[in-house]
């Protein structure tokens, strides 16, 4: 890992804390997971999980740590773990198979996430089962972030390929 790719990890850590910030007011429509998942398809599945460290660790400074931290943690991590093993596969897709991608990914996040109700109270479907319209957001949220955000940082990744991968 260079000193170039630190900084790109610091600058979408920077954009993913001030996206969620902003987006507060919306519940679940956040940029975050759409800017981990362009991170692992972009930059690989250790730089992903990077970042979904720095992001869980640095917004719930702001927004209010707990024990669904833990739980954000191993969700990001996963979906950018995933979406850098499948990259190979999901740059050369079209635009819209990624944004179905994110929104599965916004799904499986809220599955991951009540497991954090059945660490306490040991009830998992009926908490999920009430989170699905707030999973349904995320989903959405994440097709239309990737949508916006995805043909952009294409453009500036592929400009300094050499940078990144050296």
């Amino acid at each position: 890992m260079n000193s170039y790719k630190l900084t790109l990890l610091a600058l979408l850590a920077s954009l993913a804390v001030l996206g969620r910030y902003v987006f507060t007011f919306l519940p679940n429509v956040q940029p975050v997971t759409a800017l981990i998942i362009i991170c692992g398809l972009m930059l690989g599945p250790a730089s992903a999980i990077i970042l979904a460290m720095l992001v869980t660790f640095l917004s719930n400074m702001l927004l209010g740590m707990g024990i669904w931290a833990i739980w954000q943690l191993i969700s990001w991590g996963l979906i950018g773990f995933v979406s850098g093993l499948l990259r190979k596969q999901l740059i050369k897709a079209p635009l819209f198979i990624i944004a179905i991608y994110a929104a599965f990914c916004g799904f499986l996040y809220g599955f991951i996430i009540s497991l954090t109700n059945y660490q306490i109270s040991g009830h998992f479907w009926p908490y999920y089962m009430a989170g699905l319209p707030f999973d349904t957001q995320h989903a959405i949220g994440n097709a239309l972030f990737i949508m916006l955000f995805y043909p952009i940082f294409y453009y500036l990744f592929k400009n300094y390929k050499n940078k990144l991968f050296t």
